[in-house]
């Protein structure tokens, strides 16, 4: 096998990861501009309309499974498994934020 070929690939996985970590990024900026949370604690909505808060890092999941915009992970407010989305704080009632943000799941130790 030739060093070139070998290069090469090498090349083709640094610019395929530096892609990925450039398009996550602006992703994360663009979301945050929109006025999600993305990036912290962020209010969520299960498929069932229930809302509560989950750490969402983009990139990351340690408690979902990523499927794009989307996370299937465990509701604990309808204790089901469900798609969630990140949810604008500012779309919501002062009252219904609170109740979102008392409403947590599983915690990473």
């Amino acid at each position: 096998m030739s060093t070139n070929g070998t290069d090469r690939r090498r090349h083709r996985r640094t610019a395929r990861l530096a892609v990925v970590a450039v398009g996550t990024a602006v992703g994360t900026v663009v979301a945050r501009r929109l006025g999600y949370g993305i990036g912290g604690n962020t209010v969520v909505r299960c498929r069932q309309g229930h809302l509560f808060t989950t750490l969402w890092v983009p990139g990351v999941s340690l408690k979902a499974v990523r499927l794009g915009w989307w996370r299937l992970q465990r509701c604990p407010v309808g204790r089901h498994w469900s798609l969630v989305v990140p949810v604008r704080a500012a779309d919501l009632a002062p009252e219904v934020l609170a109740e979102a943000k008392q409403h947590h799941d599983v915690r990473i130790p």
